[in-house]
């Protein structure tokens, strides 16, 4: 289990994070949600220790280190495979440094985009780079996957497939959290809603007491989120007022 405690964190003057405390169990399927600047990205950089910050994150009741780094995967849409090697070059790196990796399912989801094994990566589009990462993160052979904003630069029909393989091809000790914009298309994807609004945690419910409250994932974002259908409405009478 991932255990955040008190997780603070500013730029600047500027609170990214406040006071957050999160469980992440083994075997779930994650969605994290919030607007632009929530905190989404910073939360999960801070979990891999990339930036400083205050409070205690653990794994397994012990520090994340390099010592067990390795339960832990990223994809993440800056990218963080070498742009100047090839997928076979990186498969040859991977099998290396990561004991558990998972090379049937690298090559079955390499198979799956349908992606060229031996051009330098620099060389695919934002679409396939992003697919790569994330086929490297799936394929690293850790408990905990994250992914920030993955499908970018993916057509609907390759990201509706992609959450079909990944709910098939996870084992029950795999949790993933996903952050992303796309709502409505991972709604019947994920196992647990977390939502997070300028750095601090506003809703955290499983699929399960969401249609027991007979809620939609949007519905309850919505509601936690007090967001005003009115406003456009309401915008555009004021931009026209005003232009008349």
């Amino acid at each position: 289990m991932i255990k955040i405690e008190g997780l603070t964190k500013k730029y600047g003057t500027k609170p990214a994070l406040n006071n957050v405390s999160l469980e992440l169990p083994r075997g779930e399927i994650v969605g994290l949600f919030g607007e632009n600047g929530a905190g989404k990205t910073t939360l999960m950089k801070s979990i891999f220790g990339f930036i400083p910050h205050k409070g205690t994150i653990t794994l397994d009741g012990e520090k994340i280190t390099h010592k067990n780094i390795e339960k832990l995967s990223f994809a993440t849409c800056e990218h963080s495979f070498f742009p100047a090697l090839t997928p076979s070059a990186h498969l040859d790196f991977y099998k290396e440094h990561f004991p558990s990796f998972n090379e049937k399912r690298y090559t079955g989801l390499m198979e799956f985009f349908e992606l060229p094994k031996n051009r330098p990566l620099r060389t695919f589009s934002a679409g396939q780079k992003n697919q790569f990462e994330v086929i490297l993160a799936l394929s690293q052979g850790a408990d905990y996957i994250f992914m920030d904003e993955p499908f970018a630069g993916n057509d609907v029909f390759n990201r509706e497939d992609f959450y079909k393989v990944l709910s098939g091809i996870l084992n029950d000790n795999e949790t993933v959290i996903l952050s992303t914009h796309l709502i409505e298309e991972v709604s019947d994807f994920i196992g647990r809603a977390i939502l997070i609004r300028e750095g601090e945690i506003i809703g955290d419910k499983t699929a399960e007491a969401l249609e027991n409250e007979g809620k939609t994932l949007m519905s309850y974002i919505k509601e936690t989120y007090h967001y005003r259908p009115d406003r456009v409405g309401k915008a555009l009478s004021d931009i026209m007022g005003e232009e008349v």
